[in-house]
């Protein structure tokens, strides 16, 4: 009986030391074997898999500079103490709410039921641009010219894409005549949607206020529910459902936290 548990325990030694077997010394850091192949591991999938000499050095490397990083009191740094309290976040809502999001499915109803709340519409717009930091005189000489242009452009028989080339400040349409595609409820400006979707293919709006200026926009297109982008469609459902298991998840969390908002405080906001 004696001979068997010595045995064991040779083994259970000899295990010990094969597990703990090191295979770099970096300052006051050991890296085990176990610990090398595991990271390694990691990078099986990787296209360009460095070879086992060349990741030894990173990792060598990585511990260099952490030591270093703590002899310089980095880890107090303001910069990173609210990059780890981030990470915090982040770690807590995966774990909170993150097998729940992983069940989600999204039915052909979810779709139709979604597209009915955001269909997509195309535009083309002339922007008046004004600056997030715009005094009030900027932002009343905007205005003026925005309602300017409109009333060219509700007088003029020349084509509208021709008109936007004469006056948007948007850079990235101008080319296009002012076409910025079809988008729905969720990829663009609140205001601006909102706006495009009461109206009729063909027709051109007064100055409508964002966050960017002013936009004379021109309505160009609706999408019927079968003509609709179904990838983008069902990112949009499936980030609708995350949304409300987010929400609920912190309404729940939030009965626990007095919390008081001076949202008068909102409106000096720019």
């Amino acid at each position: 009986m004696l001979q068997k548990i010595t045995m064991v325990l040779l083994a259970l030694t000899f295990f010990s030391t094969a597990q703990a077997q090191v295979i770099a010394v970096v300052g006051n850091k050991k890296v085990t074997l176990q610990e090398f192949q595991k990271k390694y591991d990691e990078t099986e999938v990787a296209f360009n898999r460095p070879s086992p000499e060349v990741f030894l050095e990173d990792i060598v490397r990585y511990e260099i500079g952490l030591q270093e990083a703590r002899k310089k009191n980095l880890q107090n740094d303001p910069i990173i103490k609210d990059r780890v309290e981030q990470e915090m976040y982040k770690l807590l809502v995966e774990r909170a709410i993150g097998d729940e999001v992983a069940k989600i499915k999204i039915t052909e109803t979810d779709l139709r039921n979604e597209y009915k709340r955001s269909p997509e519409v195309r535009t083309s717009h002339i922007l008046i641009e004004v600056r997030q930091d715009a005094t009030k005189q900027q932002l009343a000489a905007a205005q003026k010219r925005a309602n300017e242009i409109y009333q060219d452009v509700r007088k003029s028989k020349r084509p509208f894409e021709e008109l936007v080339k004469l006056y948007s400040d948007d850079t990235l349409s101008k080319p296009a005549g002012g076409d910025i595609g079809y988008q729905s409820r969720v990829t663009s400006v609140p205001t601006y949607y909102e706006t495009a979707l009461k109206m009729r293919d063909g027709q051109i709006s007064a100055p409508v206020r964002s966050r960017y200026g002013f936009h004379i926009i021109k309505k160009t297109g609706q999408r019927t529910f079968q003509q609709a982008d179904r990838r983008k469609l069902r990112a949009i459902a499936f980030e609708t459902k995350r949304k409300e298991i987010f929400d609920r998840y912190f309404q729940g969390l939030k009965k626990r936290y007095k919390t008081s908002v001076n949202r008068s405080l909102l409106r000096k906001v720019k």
